[in-house]
């Protein structure tokens, strides 16, 4: 059902932010093609590092953004932000950081973080924590963990989010032991059967929120977009499998299948009606 666009010119834009993630990747190009298939509004997509789209909507140079990790994750960017910005509420939760292990590692064996100062645990892992881009805040994370761990003798290889899915198909398809930096949603959890290692000391972490965030006046300028976007919520396990279909496919299909596959959804977000 398309909405109108009140007192908003017909060619007004609207400029999201979004960082090359998997999810983040999903969740806006689903708003986008709502807003421009059911709204006199268009949206531009801005991909940035996460760093600047907080500096974007604090300055009003994006609109808004729609994966603000809290309380944790992203602590520091929204307490420098936070009384200059709109929060447009929870887009999903569940959110989480951690390590991850194929499920066929032995759980007697390897279950916990502590598990990893084992002999014959580090010999199986050669060492390795296979990371991800070094500037991450999950990396961050993961040296604490090392540290807190006593996990000296190994290494954090990092690499990027493509390189650390490399390396857990590698091993998966030889059945070999290895333990990625993860986080939830991702696509790797539809592809594979994995866990999370657990984090008894909890320096990785805990459940994480993630929010959709507009720069100050957004609310007022497109009272009905922020409606929309506001009312988008998703379930982890829906969002990782339509993620999954994404990446053996396509944004774009996968984006098509949720819009054909949950009408009502989509038209809740879009109206208010039930």
């Amino acid at each position: 059902m398309a909405l109108a666009s009140g007192v908003q010119a017909q060619d007004d834009t609207i400029e999201i932010g979004w960082t090359a993630w998997s999810d983040a990747e999903f969740v806006t190009k689903l708003a986008s093609r709502l807003i421009n298939e059911n709204t006199d509004h268009s949206v531009e997509l801005v991909q940035t590092d996460i760093a600047p789209q907080y500096q974007g909507i604090e300055t009003g140079d994006i609109d808004a953004m729609m994966m603000a990790w809290l309380p944790a994750t992203h602590e520091d960017y929204y307490e420098n932000v936070a009384t200059g910005v709109e929060n447009l509420g929870v887009l999903y939760n569940g959110a989480r950081l951690g390590w991850v292990v194929p499920d066929y590692i032995p759980e007697d064996e390897l279950s916990s973080l502590s598990d990893l100062s084992k002999d014959s645990v580090q010999d199986k892992l050669d060492g390795t924590i296979t990371g991800i881009d070094p500037g991450a805040g999950l990396t961050q994370l993961s040296e604490t963990a090392i540290e807190a761990y006593g996990l000296d003798d190994y290494t954090l290889q990092t690499s990027s989010g493509a390189g650390m899915t490399a390396a857990l198909d590698r091993a998966t398809n030889r059945d070999e032991w290895v333990v990625v930096t993860g986080w939830s949603p991702h696509w790797k959890f539809g592809a594979y059967d994995l866990r999370y290692l657990e984090d008894p000391d909890g320096v990785l972490g805990g459940p994480e929120r993630v929010h959709v965030l507009a720069r100050e006046g957004f609310d007022a300028d497109y009272p009905q977009i922020s409606q929309v976007l506001s009312r988008m919520y998703l379930s982890l396990d829906k969002l990782q499998s339509y993620m999954f279909e994404a990446r053996e496919g396509s944004y774009e299909e996968a984006i098509t299948r949720f819009i054909d596959d949950n009408p009502d959804q989509v038209d809740y977000w879009l109206t208010g009606e039930l």
